[in-house]
């Protein structure tokens, strides 16, 4: 069974960094798109950031120029390291992938969630 599980959310002062990371675990044969969402209390789910397989990357205007998306594929790992963060950056961040998983021999992809972090930022 495929899972993602996201680590290194926490409590952070404004102006400070936090590094997040998603490892994709199970029978898995490949990973195409990864991406980090987030959910503020009270709001929408939105999308944060994505990267390809291939290493492209595509930002929300909102993050750019702080916030800077990788994966190591060797890994099945997604990361999101996070710089000058705001308060309003607070939010759950979730993990998202496509992922061909064993039983599909890598004929077609599953999309996948983990269970979120918490990442709170204080003024």
């Amino acid at each position: 069974q495929v899972q993602l599980v996201e680590s290194g959310g926490g409590l952070v002062q404004a102006g400070g960094s936090l590094r997040l990371a998603c490892a994709a675990s199970g029978s898995i044969v490949s990973i195409n798109a990864m991406a980090w969402y987030r959910q503020a209390s009270g709001k929408q789910r939105e999308l944060v950031a994505t990267v390809t397989s291939g290493g492209r990357t595509n930002y929300a205007d909102s993050v750019k120029g702080r916030f800077t998306i990788s994966r190591d594929n060797a890994k099945n790992t997604l990361y999101l390291q996070m710089n000058s963060l705001k308060p309003e950056d607070t939010a759950v961040y979730y993990c998202n992938a496509d992922i061909a998983p064993q039983h599909s021999s890598g004929t077609y992809y599953l999309n996948y969630w983990g269970q979120g972090t918490q990442v709170t930022v204080s003024s």
